[in-house]
């Protein structure tokens, strides 16, 4: 029998494969498509401290390993979560991990002070730093090493451990890595979208009604990997979930070789919503050809 747990910081999961922020929903929506508790835990679709529109449409726009979304972080608000939300998700037996995001400081203080009130089964607070900052004239949080610490810093009232999920869309990732960890996260999440932009060939204008977004799918699995493999070699010490691009056992293989402690499993959920248990028990099968005794021992091969 092979030892499915990791360890994240300070928090043990039951397994290394989680689902990813903004492609699970809220996390019920795919109950009945596998087994929510039997996963290392279930990542929300980031929740503002109030509810937000998002972005004009068309929100998505498909790539040939993937897709843009300008989705723009439409949501309830953390509070509605809470009080509609949550209670069905612990139901399902998973294990949760709320994501949160903000336009300002204040925004991601708000949010963490509300999820204060979260149940015990909400165990970690992944905290989005790809959010313009209003604050700053539009500038990335995750591109701004001091910024990145201060909402980091800023959303301790939370309660809970804070995983930072930062971006490859800058040079300085293990800088602002170095800097959350500092400001008093547990883990980083390595990496959100890439930034995109397509035309249509009729109109000649850009396909997505907010004009750019985030790339996610197959085609950004390669700067995943490099991006969590730089940040682990840079900081040992620091626990990386890593995300992008995983569609199958081998590719979160990959980010365990490069220095992740688990996964993320995101845009592949599209196209088939059991595929995060499909690549559970890849790994798991993978491992025991190896003789490996526990999946926790994947990161340590390499």
């Amino acid at each position: 029998m092979i030892d499915t747990r990791v360890t994240v910081g300070s928090v043990e999961l039951r397994a290394p494969v989680m689902t990813a922020s903004g492609t699970a929903g809220y996390g019920t929506e795919l109950a009945g498509y596998l087994d929510l508790g039997a996963l290392g835990a279930v990542v929300t679709k980031s929740l503002a401290a109030y509810e937000w529109p998002g972005n004009p449409a068309p929100r998505l726009h498909p790539t040939p390993q993937g897709m843009i979304n300008a989705v723009g972080l439409q949501g309830p608000g953390v509070q509605y979560w809470l009080d509609h939300v949550v209670g069905d998700l612990v139901a399902t037996g998973a294990t949760v991990v709320a994501s949160i995001w903000g336009r300002s400081l204040e925004d991601y203080a708000r949010a963490a002070e509300l999820l204060a009130a979260a149940p015990p089964e909400v165990v970690a607070v992944e905290v989005n730093l790809s959010c313009p900052n209003l604050e700053g004239r539009g500038s990335i949080f995750a591109h701004d090493v001091s910024l990145s610490a201060d909402v980091i810093a800023a959303t301790a009232a939370c309660g809970r451990p804070r995983w930072a999920k930062l971006s490859a869309n800058t040079d300085r990732i293990i800088d602002v890595a170095d800097a959350v960890m500092g400001a008093g996260a547990e883990a980083v999440t390595c990496i959100n979208t890439l930034l995109g932009l397509a035309y249509d060939p009729t109109t000649l204008v850009p396909t997505l009604g907010a004009g750019g977004g985030g790339l996610s799918g197959r085609a950004i699995h390669p700067v995943a990997v490099r991006a969590v493999h730089d940040v682990h070699r840079a900081l040992p010490d620091v626990p990386i979930i890593g995300v992008g691009g995983v569609a199958s056992a081998w590719d979160a293989v990959e980010l365990m070789l490069a220095g992740a402690t688990a996964v993320q499993v995101g845009t592949a959920s599209f196209a088939d919503p059991g595929v995060a248990a499909a690549i559970q028990t890849g790994l798991v099968d993978w491992a025991a050809e190896r003789g490996l005794p526990r999946l926790a021992d994947i990161a340590a091969i390499a």
